[in-house]
């Protein structure tokens, strides 16, 4: 057994917003990354489009630094707990971790999260309050609340006591004591080389690797990206895929090439030893948590684990009026292959077939995690329709059980009672209050379908100011019938392009979501009704003309502003007997059936079928 002196692989947890993708920044330029003067755009990590336009981590990245002839493998891991895929999967190739906490919020639900993974694994941890620079900054109060979270998740004795290093991540600043930061981050680095344990294994003993992540190539195809757990690697070697369980291994696959990363890049090399974060091309039918080993001794590890999903949602082939307008993938061949693939790197994804051809079941781990699918297909032109996102329950102990999470809230004062009001009506449970200098601190147990559209309301009734978090807590017994939406909806009585004067009528009756010359056809929503049922309305029919009156003799018509929804707010709109198409170009609301007579009277055999 040899240590890898020269060699450290380390993970960075943190919560949403805490500066952990700034923090790295910095890392990359004073490790002499990049050049003093060499322009570089901020959060280089957040590479992904989504990732920059939210300010949010969702893929974990590989990178690594040199720091004193040290390389340092850097996972980033991503804050918010619907990807927890990602964590869980990643964290089998570090040896620690570094725990991030924003030194005037502390340790947050998403911290929680990550952080209960990492003490699961036994790995040690260096506690970095960063954001010390900011005015409302308290340093020792935040280590001390994240102190209390280790001992309250269990954490052992040299966890609880990790070392501690203050910091100013966007500086570039880091220092033993909040009060004294010197100007470079060094005191973090050394840390990071004297607690961080390197990693320790036999070189000569047979290869052995677990695949912890895919990425996908035009060029080269899949790609396995893993830690070496054992002897060493080298270009022209014969490797084979293996799996628990299975009495053989696979084909035999020569090994053409092996890529370690540097900097934000790969750099080909000849060999990967014990500990080497590595990525290997040209192994067909790779999968996530597979082992690649000697072919003559084939004894895998054990498969990475993760969290069940617990919300679903219908994917469909986009039947309206106008689909194939805007999408160059719109069949169900084309949408399934897409759906399928998501799963190859994305663990905590689940597709599963429906008895119909043309609709596919996706599980995941929350409603932001199929949001943020939905929004990647769309960007790659995919048409498609998509259903109300619904819990998955189970049977269990306690009869039927449901998803719940814990939900924290920080809000105004004046907006606790509302707050409270609204969450007793979504089956909440009151688990913590502090109100103090102004702001409520409240913290629920909550159903996972009880979060469905509360963020638009929370932010409605605290007027911009709350700011919520949820991690899933596990599973409680069924909390019995939630109210639905309280509004209705607009729909479309006929096809054509929307005009003014009849859109100037309509929106008597609610709020628009379009506007006057857009397309609409029968069936559409095109607004949200002032009371609790549908309104059919007419927004083709322009007023007829006689030789009385001419179209410049009427009075101006003044339309308010159409509500463009988000994503989510689409999503969180929908009710059972509504769909949203998504196009490359626009979302669009519209009923399951299209007719609004049939619908009528399809409601009608559904409320008769309940009373029998």
């Amino acid at each position: 057994m040899t240590d890898r002196q020269d060699l450290r692989n380390i993970a960075i947890i943190a919560h949403v917003d805490h500066g952990k993708t700034t923090l790295v920044d910095a890392m990359f330029r004073q490790s002499g990354l990049f050049r003093e003067n060499q322009k570089l755009s901020e959060r280089v990590l957040d590479s992904n489009d989504i990732e920059r336009e939210r300010g949010i981590t969702i893929l974990s990245k590989n990178t690594a630094i040199t720091w004193k002839s040290v390389r340092i493998n850097l996972v980033d891991t991503p804050g918010h707990a619907d990807f927890g895929g990602e964590v869980e999967r990643v964290l089998s190739m570090v040896s620690g971790a570094l725990v991030l906490v924003d030194a005037a919020e502390g340790p947050m639900p998403q911290t929680r999260f990550v952080l209960t993974r990492a003490l699961s694994l036994s790995l040690p941890l260096i506690l970095v309050i960063n954001k010390t620079d900011r005015p409302d900054a308290r340093p020792e109060e935040a280590l001390l609340n994240t102190q209390l979270l280790l001992m309250e998740l269990g954490a052992a004795e040299e966890q609880v006591n990790s070392p501690v290093i203050y910091a100013a991540g966007r500086e570039g600043r880091a220092g033993r004591t909040p009060d004294a930061l010197e100007p470079t981050l060094e005191p973090l680095f050394d840390a990071i080389l004297s607690q961080i344990p390197c990693p320790r294994g036999d070189e000569n003993a047979p290869v052995r690797m677990q695949v912890s992540t895919i990425d996908y190539s035009d060029y080269v195809g899949r790609i396995a990206i893993g830690r070496v757990d054992r002897g060493t690697l080298r270009v022209g070697d014969t490797i084979a895929l293996c799996s628990p369980g299975r009495p053989t291994p696979g084909i035999a696959t020569r090994v053409s090439s092996i890529l370690m990363f540097e900097g934000l890049g790969r750099i080909p090399v000849t060999q990967a030893s014990v500990g080497d974060i590595i990525a290997l091309s040209g192994i067909g039918g790779i999968e996530i948590g597979q082992t690649l080993a000697h072919p003559e001794h084939p004894d895998p590890l054990p498969v990475i684990r993760v969290s069940e999903p617990t919300v679903a949602m219908a994917f469909m082939v986009n039947t309206g009026p106008l689909s194939g307008r805007d999408g160059r993938y719109v069949t169900s061949r084309q949408i399934g292959e897409r759906l399928r693939r998501e799963t190859q790197s994305d663990v905590a994804l689940r597709v599963e077939d429906t008895q119909r051809t043309d609709a596919f079941n996706v599980c995941g781990r929350g409603e932001l995690h199929l949001s943020i699918l939905v929004e990647n297909m769309r960007r790659e032109g995919y048409e498609f329709m998509v259903s109300k996102p619904d819990v998955i329950t189970r049977t269990g102990p306690q009869g039927r059980e449901e998803p719940i999470e814990r939900l924290t809230l920080d809000v105004p004062e004046s907006s606790v009672g509302a707050i409270m009001d609204n969450l007793s009506q979504r089956r909440a449970e009151l688990a913590d209050m502090i109100v103090e200098n102004g702001r409520g601190r409240l913290e629920y147990r909550i159903p996972s379908r009880g979060l469905f559209g509360f963020r638009g309301e929370m932010l409605t009734l605290t007027q911009g100011e709350g700011i919520m978090n949820t991690y899933f807590e596990g599973y409680g017994p069924w909390r019995g019938a939630m109210p639905g939406r309280r509004v209705g909806s607009l729909v479309a009585s006929e096809s054509g392009k929307a005009i003014a004067a009849a859109l100037f009528t309509a929106q008597n009756r609610g709020r628009l979501f379009i506007g006057p010359g857009e397309d609409v056809y029968q069936g559409m929503i095109v607004g949200s009704c002032s009371r609790a049922e549908d309104i059919v309305v007419n927004v083709c029919k322009g007023k007829k003309l006689t030789n009385m009156r001419a179209a410049g003799k009427d009075d101006n018509v003044i339309l308010s502003d159409p509500l463009r929804m988000t994503l989510e707010e689409a999503l969180a709109y929908l009710a059972e007997d509504e769909l949203l198409e998504v196009t490359p170009t626009a979302y669009r609301l519209r009923k399951r059936i299209l007719n609004p007579q049939e619908a009528m009277r399809a409601r009608r055999r559904a409320m008769t079928a309940e009373e029998d």
